[in-house]
């Protein structure tokens, strides 16, 4: 039978000379499925990458899934891409590649750069488009002054499959407008500046969370189409709040119709099980030293910061791509070239991403590594030996911080530096503090029964941690459900416990996260110096008797000052604070009143004093409530005279 493919190319010589050097970062207009348009007949332009092939066909629902019908032709200039035209295809096509590998064995695989795929256990790819008429142009235009590292970042990390679901049919997935239409209003209202989506690429396996990708530039069609994921992209933006997008470089899942040896070969991955193969997770490793994988996956970031305006990606599990011991014995790895546990392949990829993606986009957009190492200069610039992400996640603060909530009370002055101990390294790296939905999983428990104490003392602890991250240097984020105090742990098949905000301590521990992020958001004192060390300065680090803490957070200006004060022991206090000379102060948020369903115990400035404490120069005296946490503005009113209040005992 005659071929029924014509000839047809969207490669030029220089895309495929940047392809093979590795340094083609918009492949996703080339690979792929492309409407096209022949000797005046529109059809559909396929190309794939399979150099091991002996063969490539598309197979399809337009061709009975017949394999010796429609064999692309392989380009003449070894790159291995194999091509071609087929007219009469729309959108809607199902197919996939028949691709047969040197042995004679036939692989089904779906496309690499499909933009849509089924969803079911075979997948086959649609031929899609990822138009869409945008209508986000403000925010675009002005993004830069929400994602640069001066600007106030709160986020809130959601998984769309468990958000919420239908009320009378809580087993069905809503759309991504549906979606749209519950999620815009409720983050705006709540005050976080971004939300954070765990993975929207396709995926097969549900219990992965998204972390398991077979179709990297494929909005996963549980929710809807592409264009339905950019509707709710675009709602957000038009109402002033960024996406980032969790997004995943380092591994993908064997599955038959997926990447794993897509030619028969070990093409995407590594074909040394030390450096290709996974072992917590059973899946494979991309081969980060290829030069046509790092295209692949340069690209695919490109195409979520471009095609659906992403303001960031949150880079998963850089931790296992950085060392090659992760997850190893002695033996299962071998060392780098000299002699350490480095991958260096990686650690060049992660540099050339984000060079490439920060030259592209500038501060428009930000990366994000999630990396629990003291792997160094992580966010550094690359020109000075960094790895050039814009910022990590905080991990070492969030381990000793739950570590230290989940002490008895009478316990806490044996653990007291644990929450001083990230001033000691919380300006080596940009960092965002991360309350993730890694802890509230698999046996861990839900933020608040990790707190101590009775239910009165487990909601005030939670409320005082939000004080502590809210007001500690660095961007924050907040997995979805932790703003209520969600009781049960997370569970991707159904959806948060909304019901639990009718009782007052849930509704309140909401009110105070939306509470922190207005102030957050409004007080400069506490992110414009979020990444600089002159923002912050202990006033009281050291009273592990009392369980107190107090420090300063700074803005640009030098009256611009916020004070935060921690008991983090169930008692009332009067407790003496030294303070700046000609400062005066206000308190502003106390997470134990009576409106966050606290026992409503004010704080109050009991006297002010011309006596020298603790180095500086005056002092006043607070009533401080059980285990809260206050905030207290300076006031900026140049008239403020001296007011001392009898002490009250």
């Amino acid at each position: 039978m005659m071929n029924s493919v014509k000839t047809y190319t969207l490669f030029t010589d220089h895309d495929v000379y940047l392809f093979k050097e590795g340094r083609h970062y918009k492949l996703y207009g080339k690979f792929g499925a492309h409407s096209a348009e022949k000797d005046g007949i529109k059809g559909v332009y396929f190309s794939v990458w399979a150099p091991n092939a002996k063969k490539v066909s598309v197979i399809g629902n337009f061709n009975n899934w017949n394999h010796k019908d429609h064999i692309l032709f392989p380009r003449w200039d070894g790159s291995g891409i194999w091509e071609g035209f087929i007219d009469g295809l729309t959108w809607g096509t199902l197919y996939k590649y028949a691709i047969e590998t040197p042995r004679g064995d036939i692989l089904e695989k779906s496309d690499p750069y499909a933009v849509s795929w089924e969803q079911n256990i075979q997948a086959a790819s649609l031929v899609s488009t990822t138009w869409y008429e945008w209508n986000d142009k403000e925010w675009m235009d002005s993004r830069w002054e929400k994602n640069r590292l001066e600007a106030p970042i709160s986020v809130y990390e959601l998984h769309l499959g468990s958000w919420v679901r239908e009320g009378d049919n809580p087993g069905k997935f809503l759309n991504y407008r549906d979606i749209a239409e519950k999620l815009v209003p409720y983050v705006k209202e709540m005050g976080f500046t971004h939300v954070e989506f765990m993975p929207v690429m396709e995926y097969p396996y549900d219990p992965s969370w998204g972390y398991q990708i077979t179709g990297f530039y494929a909005a996963t069609s549980r929710f809807g189409s592409p264009q339905d994921l950019m509707f709710l992209i675009d709602e957000l933006h038009r109402n002033n709040i960024g996406v980032i997008l969790d997004w995943v470089p380092s591994h993908f899942p064997g599955d038959a119709n997926g990447l794993h040896r897509f030619d028969g070969s070990y093409l995407y991955e590594h074909e040394d099980p030390r450096k290709g193969f996974h072992p917590d997770w059973k899946s494979h490793i991309f081969n980060y030293g290829r030069n046509e994988v790092k295209s692949f996956l340069i690209s695919n970031a490109m195409f979520w910061l471009d095609r659906y305006h992403a303001d960031g990606l949150r880079v998963d599990a850089v931790t296992s791509m950085l060392h090659l011991d992760y997850s190893r014995n002695e033996g299962e790895w071998e060392p780098n070239i000299y002699g350490t546990n480095v991958n260096l392949e990686a650690k060049t990829f992660l540099q050339e991403f984000n060079t490439a993606v920060y030259k592209e986009f500038g501060n428009n957009i930000m990366t994000i590594a999630e990396e629990s190492s003291d792997f160094p200069m992580l966010t550094k610039p690359v020109h000075d030996g960094g790895v050039g992400f814009g910022m990590k996640w905080m991990m070492g603060w969030m381990h000793d911080t739950l570590d230290y909530f989940k002490e008895d009370f009478a316990n806490r002055k044996f653990h007291h530096h644990k929450l001083t101990f990230a001033s000691m390294y919380m300006y080596n790296e940009n960092y965002m503090m991360p309350l993730s939905h890694d802890e509230v999983v698999h046996g861990k428990a839900s933020l608040i029964y990790k707190m101590k104490g009775d239910e009165w003392q487990k909601f005030a602890n939670l409320r005082t941690l939000y004080v502590y991250m809210y007001t500690h240097p660095g961007a924050k984020l907040l997995f979805m459900g932790d703003e209520f105090g969600q009781t049960s742990e997370w569970n991707f098949t159904r959806s948060l416990d909304w019901h639990l905000l009718k009782y007052p301590v849930h509704k309140g521990m909401q009110e105070i996260v939306k509470e922190l992020n207005h102030l957050y958001t409004s007080e400069s004192a506490f992110y414009e110096n979020q990444f600089d060390k002159h923002g912050f300065e202990w006033v009281e680090a050291d009273d592990l008797e009392n369980s107190v803490y107090v420090y300063l957070r700074k803005g640009k200006r030098k009256d611009d000052i916020a004070m935060v004060v921690l008991n983090l022991a169930p008692k009332v206090l009067d407790y003496k604070i030294g303070i700046p000379a000609g400062t005066h102060w206000e308190v502003v948020l106390n997470s134990d009143d009576e409106k966050y369903s606290g026992s409503g115990v004010e704080p109050e400035i009991l006297e002010e004093e011309d006596e020298e404490w603790r180095g500086y120069p005056k002092s006043m005296t607070v009533k401080l409530p059980p285990l809260a946490g206050i905030i207290l503005r300076q006031k900026k009113d140049k008239k403020y005279k001296l007011h001392r209040i009898k002490h009250k005992r």
